[in-house]
């Protein structure tokens, strides 16, 4: 069994994909827009249409993760959830935090704590909360 994330970035799901693509190497495995679907009726007429994107897949290290624009109402609302990302080391820590940081916002800055020698919280610059962590050495 898996369980993956399927994030709805309400009409900015190609911004997101474009910058998850650049902060986190993130690999797109499928794309599809609305315009594209084989049953028009996925396709209503308003404010989701053409060029949005309907579906998307991610690939982030070993993770799909999962987007759409949704029905494209402009209103963001992540709650209630945060995705955590493991790093190898202090330096890849730094540089994920600092790339999925870049116009959002610091919610724990990234520092040592008694679990783990690097971790810290952030909001991105869509509201998604992420946990970067480095695995403590045994």
């Amino acid at each position: 069994m898996q369980i993956q994330p399927y994030l709805f970035f309400n009409g900015r799901c190609e911004e997101a994909v474009e910058f998850y693509k650049k902060a986190l190497g993130a690999k797109v495995e499928m794309l599809m827009r609305f315009k594209e679907s084989p049953d028009p009726g996925m396709c209503p007429d308003g404010p989701v249409a053409g060029d949005k994107i309907m579906h998307a897949c991610m690939r982030i290290g070993d993770t799909a993760v999962m987007a759409s624009d949704g029905m494209n109402t402009g209103t963001l609302d992540f709650k209630g959830f945060s995705l955590s990302v493991t790093a190898a080391d202090q330096a890849e820590a730094e540089r994920l935090f600092a790339a999925v940081g870049e116009g959002g916002q610091v919610q724990m800055a990234l520092g040592k704590t008694f679990f783990s020698p690097a971790f810290g919280m952030v909001a991105d610059r869509f509201g998604v909360s992420w946990m970067v962590i480095v695995q403590p050495k045994e």
